[in-house]
């Protein structure tokens, strides 16, 4: 069996090694390449004889499946497979395999980070400090007592979840399905509009599908608190920016914090929300610790692993 490590998993050249020791034990021959290359033609000619492939977000074509005629397993380093032609996989009978919860630790800690850093004006404060004024027009707002609404109750928006009630947050929540988890965590299932309308902070944690592209719409934005901010550290596609981006400029709601767009930084400097009014803005960062790059290397090469051994995990196609 070959495996093709199409680019770097942004952990050390011995972490990489000692992950895949167990892979050539096994008599599996193993390719890792240190760049990342977009070019369909070159990703073709390093993946065509692979039978299992390695990537974390680097677009998989159609045509790039269906040149690569032993591939039979694609192990992903990320938690979303949208990057990938996943109807070519299934008809080629390719499974996928992702990293779940590698990074549920990092993005409810940015999330969090995020919702202290616009309640509080920590960037703006930091900017008037250097500058030699005062705190004048910066006193900003706790989160304890605070209600958090969190949409989306998978393992990160549990983790927020868990941060937001030793902060003194009140919790709320919608959810496609309802986890006795977050009950127990004092979590109030409610409907969308409710969570929307109710919350001081609302924070994203769905993931990116055809339902929920676009979710958070003008209609949605517009019924939310002056006082309120946005926390999207999910998916940008999720939020309509131009609707966002009006109701921070008009004073409609009271900020936003943001880490993912509807693409990869670098960001235009037009987009709607770099544009916007009491905004904190990461270029995807949230998922980025050396911690989570671990854990997820670890997935990766495990999910490998276990589909050899006749045992897959994390399936996702």
């Amino acid at each position: 069996m070959r495996v093709v490590m199409l680019e770097p998993l942004s952990v050390e050249e011995d972490i990489i090694n000692d992950l895949a020791g167990e892979l050539e034990s096994k008599g599996h021959e193993f390719v890792a390449y240190d760049d990342r290359v977009e070019d369909e033609d070159v990703i073709i000619e390093r993946a065509a004889d692979a039978d299992v492939l390695i990537i974390t977000n680097l677009p998989l074509s159609k045509k790039v499946i269906e040149s690569c005629s032993n591939l039979k397993l694609i192990s992903v380093a990320f938690t979303g497979i949208d990057h990938i032609a996943v109807e070519a996989c299934k008809k080629q009978g390719v499974t996928i395999s992702n990293a779940p919860g590698y990074s549920t630790h990092s993005v409810a800690e940015l999330a969090i980070g995020l919702m202290v850093s616009v309640m509080r004006n920590i960037v703006a404060c930091d900017a008037a400090t250097r500058e030699g004024k005062t705190r004048e027009g910066l006193i900003g707002n706790e989160l304890y007592d605070k209600t958090l609404g969190i949409i989306g109750t998978g393992s990160i928006g549990l983790r927020v979840a868990e941060i937001g009630k030793a902060f003194g947050c009140e919790l709320i929540a919608y959810s496609r399905s309802e986890k006795q988890e977050a009950k127990d965590l004092g979590v109030t299932y409610v409907d969308l509009e409710t969570v929307m309308s109710k919350s001081d902070i609302v924070s994203l944690h769905v993931p990116y599908t055809n339902e929920t592209e676009g979710l958070i719409d003008q209609d949605l934005i517009s019924v939310m608190k002056e006082s309120s901010i946005l926390i999207n550290t999910a998916r940008g596609p999720i939020v309509d920016s131009e609707a966002l981006e009006n109701a921070l400029n008009e004073g409609e709601i009271a900020g936003a914090g943001i880490d993912v767009f509807e693409m990869e930084p670098p960001i235009p400097e037009d987009h709607p929300l770099l544009n916007a009014q009491n905004t904190v803005v990461a270029p995807h960062v949230a998922f980025a610790t050396p911690e989570a790059f671990y854990r997820r290397a670890q997935t990766v090469f495990e999910n490998i692993v276990k589909w050899d051994a006749g045992n897959p995990q994390n399936v996702m196609v």
